[in-house]
């Protein structure tokens, strides 16, 4: 098993392309900023840290860590994750770009903008053997999950 996981530096196009599968949607926020009440709830700072730092190293460790023997079997979780990540932002313009469609619950998931980022991050991190893919998908599930609660808590209220 210790042989799956590699742990070289070194650039992963694999890597690259879901870094930016996964952070590259949010772009669209600079183009399209959410309307109507947006959340005024204030994100405890070690969350708000733990947020960042979680978006900087998902950006960062898929594509400065070589891969490891790709387990394609993984590949499928990246690739549904990413496809009902897709679809929730498509379900955001509709809606007049309407904040509360940023999080709105899906079935029992409180808040799948969040929460799917993190298991698509997870996934590739099995899929390409790196478990420092998967420390920076739990840093940025421990800062960016909770301020996601949070904001959606204060949009609920607000609505």
């Amino acid at each position: 098993m210790a042989a799956l996981w590699r742990q070289d530096v070194g650039f992963s196009p694999e890597g690259l392309v879901v870094a930016l599968a996964v952070l590259g949607p949010n772009l669209l926020l600079l183009r399209f900023p959410p309307r109507g009440p947006v959340p005024s709830a204030t994100v405890p700072r070690p969350v708000g840290w733990l947020e960042r730092a979680g978006q900087a190293l998902c950006l960062a460790v898929p594509v400065s860590t070589a891969p490891g023997p790709l387990l394609w079997g993984w590949a499928v979780p990246v690739v549904t994750g990413l496809v009902r990540y897709y679809a929730l932002w498509a379900c955001y313009f509709p809606t007049g770009h309407a904040a509360a469609a940023l999080y709105r619950p899906l079935g029992r998931i409180p808040v799948p903008m969040a929460v799917l980022p993190v298991v698509v991050l997870l996934a590739t991190a099995a899929w390409m053997g790196n478990p420092w893919v998967a420390v920076a998908a739990v840093v940025l599930a421990a800062g960016h999950v909770p301020a996601a609660l949070i904001a959606a808590r204060s949009v609920t209220a607000a609505g």
